[in-house]
């Protein structure tokens, strides 16, 4: 029996970052107030319109999308969908390409023409919706994009031809925001921009991000603010003051490094010395001793040599981060590195990635061990199997270590609990509820 299609019902599946995550819930909640019926991340055989929000950051994030953007095409080719859209950034890159490439695609849009989609589904774009938004996250987080694009030129990105140059978003647009999450359950704002620090340099002519910051810790339900993606030059340690300052703001910051050899620094035009990035560290800690800093290393650039991965693997081990994450370099066209030879095999990359890894286990290990009877305030996301699942202050949803206590101990999903750890592995906490 030929499942009926509902004409007001839309699918949208998103891949990528935490960014496109909030393009895709400002679509959402766009289609939701022109009376559409929308599901996130699966497909219906009832609905009669997909939309894919893809990803163009690296050759295995545009993979992925293109497969998703295929397996859109054969649902439609068999007759199970109606119209197929795409948008975001593999759209935004590759727009004339993919036209030719897949032609059952009935339209693509780039990353910043939410209206020109909705105007091909006949809905309004409703302005008074802007600081509204519906959330695909679980109802106690949610990401708050404070600006759009990015104006610096390291020589391996390529998300300023995916998303322009910066944008920052005013001050009283963001606490409408805030404010409207908050009235819906959202206890943590996590802040997401491709470079934090550059905040309000557009639109106030200065660095703005501690005034935004002040701002947002005045919204009543808010009870933790992180920060994402600071970039490490000329960074603003004014930052830095206002997280010791202000109770809300939590002693994490997410600043990607990507490498610590100078030869490799400078051919990315990450504009910062190693010693520089060490004094910078040094200075952060010397404020917020216990501040839990993660980072990102990108390894296998083009020249990188044996002895510029030993500096990394060295400097990994001396710095002591929280949190680390590992990117095997993706040759991208358009990027000023395209033109540099990629003359690290794809398996010498992935054997450097691993490796350092494994240097950054052991540290983690280490420093969770360390928090054997200590207690800890959590915030508890899900429970799964045996277990209720949460994260201290020090750490980000997905990307970072993870409290479990058993179910026994009952606490209720999206609150906070006092938890005294008990047991730990590599990047798991064990801890009970202190009553």
């Amino acid at each position: 029996m030929k499942t009926k299609k509902n004409k007001n019902k839309v699918s949208v599946i998103t891949l990528g970052c935490s960014k496109n995550l909030v393009d895709s819930e400002n679509l959402i909640t766009q289609l939701q107030a022109n009376e559409y019926n929308v599901e996130h991340d699966t497909h219906s055989d009832d609905s009669n319109v997909l939309i894919i929000n893809t990803c163009g950051f690296i050759d295995r994030a545009k993979q992925e999308s293109i497969d998703t953007i295929l397996e859109g095409a054969a649902l439609k080719d068999a007759g199970k969908l109606e119209k197929l859209y795409v948008t975001g950034c593999l759209s935004e890159r590759y727009k004339a390409d993919l036209e030719i490439e897949i032609p059952q695609v009935d339209a693509y849009f780039g990353t910043l023409e939410l209206p020109g989609l909705l105007h091909k589904l006949n809905a309004d774009y409703k302005h008074e919706l802007i600081g509204e938004r519906w959330t695909t996250t679980p109802q106690h987080f949610a990401y708050l994009k404070i600006s759009e694009g990015c104006n610096r030129t390291c020589s391996f990105c390529a998300i300023p031809l995916m998303r322009g140059k910066h944008i920052s978003q005013p001050i009283e647009t963001l606490v409408k925001q805030a404010s409207n999450l908050a009235r819906n359950g959202v206890k943590e704002l996590i802040l997401i921009a491709q470079e934090l620090t550059y905040y309000g340099l557009d639109i106030y002519k200065e660095r703005a991000l501690p005034r935004l910051l002040k701002a947002l810790c005045k919204v009543d339900g808010i009870e933790w603010i992180r920060l994402h993606y600071a970039y490490p030059s000329k960074f603003p340690m004014e930052i830095i003051e206002v997280m010791s300052q202000e109770q809300k703001i939590c002693n994490y910051l997410d600043m990607p490094l990507q490498h610590a050899a100078d030869n490799v620094l400078k051919s990315m035009k990450r504009q910062i010395t190693q010693e520089e990035q060490i004094a910078l560290i040094r200075d952060i800690r010397s404020i917020i001793r216990d501040i839990a800093m993660r980072t990102t290393m990108l390894v296998g650039f083009p020249g990188e040599s044996d002895d510029d991965f030993q500096q990394l693997c060295d400097y990994v081990e001396r710095m002591q981060f929280d949190r680390l994450g590992v990117f095997n370099y993706s040759h991208e066209e358009g990027t000023s590195a395209y033109d540099m030879e990629d003359n690290i095999s794809d398996d010498l990359k992935n054997e450097r990635s691993a490796r350092l890894m494994e240097v950054q286990e052991n540290i983690s290990f280490k420093k969770n061990l360390s928090k054997i009877g200590k207690t800890y305030k959590v915030l508890f996301d899900r429970k799964e199997g045996e277990y209720f699942v949460g994260r201290t202050e020090s750490d980000s949803p997905e990307v970072d270590n993870e409290v479990l206590v058993q179910a026994a101990d009952y606490v209720r999903v999206g609150d906070f609990a006092q938890v005294k750890i008990t047991n730990a592995e590599a990047y798991d906490l064990y801890g009970e509820i202190v009553r």
